[in-house]
């Protein structure tokens, strides 16, 4: 079974609304087996609301509107359909008590444009909205069905879950969609793709999309079956295959993040860690710090923007800024063995960096990141080159950062080094 989704609302097609009802409308309609081929975003205006519907009923077997069911003139999506569909609009009197009995209940009398809400598409089941004065609608028309919900979230999704998902369950088929999230660090977008492309002929029945995100590059392998073993066992096969071709770069094969993963692995080696950060302002101590329990592997950290404090606060010997500079693959090594040292903790972490957008040089562009992890046996260092703007490259060096910890207990080294 296919659907569409439209969202319906002139404010949609600015920069100030964002469309969350069709993330959760997708979320909901798979998990019982209807796959969504369409989203379309249309504003108040009759015309493009009507050719949207329309199109949508050449193309889909269910359309699922949100929107456009209030009691203002610009609440066109009853009118729209009624058009489209050739019917009228009548009035329905249990609705219309129903509105009445709610705007009672808050003591407030009933403003007389909210009778249009109690006018309702001939033939349509109403779907009974006890968390506002819109109801939804279910139509079926032309081998199709239209279900129109209010725009307002936490009405629409209560009427999803008590209304539309056992109505479309029960017209499903078995056929469900089974999908893992593969998070990868340290590639491009490219290089995921050329690692693993061969690995989508031999397996035809699925299909994977490839997605660049912050930090990450995910790989989301799904597979459309109504044999769970079956599609289950395929993308198990699957993902193996792609961790085989991804190497070390694999970060997780079920969509968790590297917080997740380091408070996994550091809580298994009941081992501590410390941070020394320059460049990143404290944003690499924030995400350690983000799960709750963290306090159980963070010590702590240090800020040391300036030069004085790298020396006073984490022991970084101001000859060796001197010669070396404060952005150096030494300093960076320096940072790392004395914020462990002075905590005490299982692993110091030390960054710097020119984050920009001034601050570069010919042989120290902008972008240029150095990272460094100790453990008792000493510091190890590793320079990287970080496209984009300063957020992206602060974004990016939290997550090497915190990448080096993960391969450090994930895929140990015999001795410390340059890495």
């Amino acid at each position: 079974m296919k659907a569409e989704i439209i969202a319906v609302g002139s404010e949609l097609l600015t920069p100030y609304r964002l469309d969350t009802n069709s993330l959760f409308l997708t979320d909901e309609l798979t998990q019982i087996g209807v796959r969504v081929i369409y989203k379309s975003v249309v504003g108040d205006t009759p015309d493009e609301m009507l050719s949207t519907f329309r199109y949508a009923m050449d193309r889909a077997d269910v359309i699922v509107s949100s929107g456009g069911l209030g009691p203002t003139d610009d609440d066109r999506t009853r009118q729209t359909v009624a058009d489209l569909l050739g019917r009228k609009l009548v009035r329905d009197d249990g609705t219309l008590q129903k509105i009445q009995e709610r705007f009672r209940r808050f003591g407030r009398p009933m403003p007389e444009i909210n009778l249009r809400q109690a006018m309702v598409i001939e033939g349509a089941t109403v779907l009974p909205n006890p968390r506002g004065t819109a109801p939804g609608m279910w139509i079926e028309a032309n081998g199709r069905i239209v279900i129109l919900l209010p725009g307002v979230p936490n009405e629409l999704r209560a009427l999803v879950e008590t209304e539309v998902k056992p109505r479309l369950a029960r017209l499903g088929s078995k056929e469900r969609l089974y999908t893992r999230e593969l998070r990868i660090v340290g590639l491009f977008e490219s290089d995921v793709e050329q690692r693993v492309r061969a690995l989508y002929a031999a397996y035809p029945d699925t299909e994977t999309t490839i997605l660049a995100s912050a930090g990450y590059i995910q790989l989301h392998p799904r597979i459309w079956s109504d044999d769970p073993a079956y599609a289950n066992a395929r993308l198990d096969e699957l993902v193996s295959r792609m961790a085989l071709a991804l190497g070390e770069n694999l970060v997780s094969t079920h969509g968790e993040t590297l917080e997740e993963i380091l408070a996994r692995v550091l809580t298994e080696n009941r081992a501590t860690v410390a941070v020394a950060e320059s460049c990143t302002g404290g944003l690499l101590a924030e995400r350690l710090t983000h799960l709750s329990g963290s306090s159980a592997y963070f010590l702590g950290g240090v800020v040391c923007y300036s030069n004085e404090l790298k020396t006073s606060l984490v022991g970084v010997p101001a000859e060796l800024i001197a010669a070396k500079g404060a952005v150096s693959s030494e300093v960076a090594l320096a940072l790392a063995d004395g914020i462990r040292k002075r905590t005490g903790a299982t692993l110091g972490l030390g960054v710097t960096g020119i984050a920009g957008p001034l601050g570069g040089t010919p042989e120290k562009p902008v972008g240029l990141v150095h990272i460094g992890i100790a453990d008792e046996r000493g510091p190890c260092e590793k320079a990287y080159r970080f496209p984009g703007d300063r957020e992206r490259i602060r974004h990016f060096a939290t997550q090497n950062a915190l990448d080096a910890v993960r391969r450090y207990y994930i895929f140990p080294r015999p001795a410390a080094g340059a890495a």
